[in-house]
């Protein structure tokens, strides 16, 4: 007879490196597994992938015993591995902060394909180089011209920025200027040492 499945979780951890400490403790200590039992398991299944983040699929039991699916790294982490960056452009493809290569890309995405909805490597590869796109990683050879041209509007709109700011400022200038202009001079009201004792008198 079949165990009865009371929760399906997803997590990722870096292979080879789990701890009974968050996420895991965090996730699982309530469900009512052995933490040190799974981070064992885990860490035997992933230890010739040390280095990347795998994800997993873990099936939890009433009788509180589980079986977890491996899953394949995901792409951005597989990206900035190969590119050999800690993090993505924030401005996507108007920020190239990397290049990879086009044999890069065909590994990662032979690496992700498990995981797409597609057996095409070419299929996977164009989903991958959408994915380095937007994190700022161009691939040699294949967007160079799509990715120069990028680089050249962004440097044409960063140009158009600051010449709108440099036209606000002169108009904020401006317009200190005629505010200065308009206040009307205030009379002074204070009463002089004569007129004090005048009235003192």
């Amino acid at each position: 007879m079949a165990k009865k499945v009371t929760k399906v979780v997803s997590i990722q951890l870096p292979a080879g490196a789990a701890t009974p400490a968050p996420p895991v403790g965090t996730i699982f200590g309530p469900l009512g597994i052995n933490l040190a039992d799974f981070c064992s398991k885990y860490n035997d299944a992933t230890k010739d992938k040390r280095g990347d983040i795998i994800p997993c699929e873990v099936t939890i039991y009433e009788d509180r015993s589980f079986d977890f699916v491996l899953k394949t790294p995901p792409t951005p982490s597989l990206l900035l591995k190969a590119a050999g960056i800690q993090k993505g452009g924030v401005k996507g493809a108007n920020d190239v902060v990397a290049t990879i290569t086009k044999d890069q890309l065909r590994q990662i995405a032979e690496t992700k394909l498990p995981d797409l909805n597609t057996k095409d490597i070419e299929a996977a590869m164009r989903s991958v180089a959408g994915t380095a796109r937007n994190m700022g990683i161009a691939v040699k050879g294949l967007n160079d011209a799509e990715m120069a041209e990028q680089a050249a509007e962004a440097a044409e709109a960063e140009k158009e920025m600051a010449k709108l700011d440099e036209e606000l400022a002169q108009m904020e200038e401006e317009a200190k200027e005629m505010a200065d202009k308009d206040i009307p001079e205030v009379e002074s009201t204070e009463q002089t040492t004569a007129e004090e004792e005048k009235t003192e008198e």
